[in-house]
């Protein structure tokens, strides 16, 4: 079977992957001046996890990383208490106990975040024992980088799912393309001897497949083919899907290297320019996206523009949302504790 994108579903994954990105701009916006611990930013990765979360049903769990802001709005969060939540705000989903590494929203879907790494990985393995021995065909997914498969818990959780065929499926997110790492001083990157990662997982005979992670038509095809054969009881599917790393995740620090996305840049090369051209031109997915849909007839310029325009008009809001929250009570740390 097929799974081919209709122009409706497209501009559906369009709309998460811009609301992802502009709420990413907007946390680089309000970190600079109100934000003083380490976060990680999603640009760069929009179409993986918009379109892993256009084929999934509401009813299915997440895990996800350190790196999951994008996974949160792209299900459907407010962003303004997604926000504040991640400058430790009282209104925020956790109220300001989670911040940004461990933000989560459970009514859509999001059992925890993990900045263990490889942390989601046995998370969602162990929400799929649960749900193998429930009614239904719910799943869990798992969101996690590259890096995680160099954890022991990764294989053992891996292991572990094949070997009770859990519904459960595995998305790793390789950013590490176009990365050189620790050794430049930058951002690490995994070192793993596999030469192909999808081979850690076939060597414990869990079906495995590696696409294009900028590419939507290419993820949502494995994706809802992954799905389809999961919930018809063939057990765990991996996905690797490949970008080429953002250059603002690439220092240590998290910068907006690349400036405010300009969706013009889509349909006219002249506005791209930089020491970063080369990533905008070719890499960028949302970019890629807004041009084939032009290209397509499914989109004009007008709309998306008008689009934009809508979700940029949001994050200000959540924006504002998020500065007027209170930092917590202190008379509240206790609260939520096991003892």
């Amino acid at each position: 079977m097929e799974y081919q994108l209709t122009h409706q579903k497209s501009r559906d994954i369009l709309e998460r992957m811009l609301k992802m990105r502009r709420f990413e701009e907007a946390v680089c916006a309000v970190a600079e001046d109100h934000f003083f611990g380490h976060y990680h930013l999603y640009i760069g990765q929009e179409a993986t996890g918009a379109s892993v979360i256009e084929a999934l049903d509401s009813k299915d769990l997440i895990l996800t990383t350190h790196r999951n802001h994008g996974h949160i709005i792209g299900r459907g969060a407010d962003p303004g208490k997604a926000m504040a939540e991640i400058l430790g705000r009282a209104d925020g989903f956790n109220g300001g106990r989670g911040g940004t590494l461990h933000l989560t929203e459970r009514s859509k879907g999001f059992l925890s975040t993990s900045a263990v790494v490889g942390g989601a990985i046995g998370l969602a393995t162990g929400a799929g024992y649960a749900l193998k021995r429930a009614p239904g065909n719910t799943i869990s997914v798992a969101f996690f980088g590259d890096g995680a498969l160099e954890e022991g818990t990764a294989f053992e959780a891996l292991n572990l799912a094949s070997l009770w065929s859990l519904p459960v499926l595995f998305i790793c997110e390789n950013n590490s393309h176009g990365a050189p790492g620790a050794a430049a001083g930058e951002y690490p990157s995994s070192v793993i001897a596999a030469k192909e990662l999808v081979a850690i997982p076939e060597s414990l005979d869990i079906r495995a497949i590696s696409v294009d992670g900028a590419d939507v038509q290419a993820v949502y095809a494995a994706v809802a083919e992954a799905i389809a054969a999961i919930r018809a009881g063939l057990g765990p599917h991996f996905i690797e899907t490949n970008t080429v790393r953002w250059p603002g995740s690439r220092p240590l620090w998290p910068e907006l290297s690349t400036g405010v996305t300009d969706l013009s840049a889509a349909w006219d090369e002249s506005r791209i320019s930089g020491e970063h051209a080369e990533w905008i031109r070719g890499h960028d997915p949302v970019l890629r996206l807004v041009r084939h849909l032009i290209d397509d007839g499914a989109l004009s310029i007008d709309e998306v523009t008008k689009i934009d325009i809508d979700i940029r008009d949001k994050m200000m809001v959540a924006k504002s949302f998020s500065l007027a929250s209170p930092l917590p009570e202190p008379e509240s740390a206790l609260e939520g504790v096991f003892v």
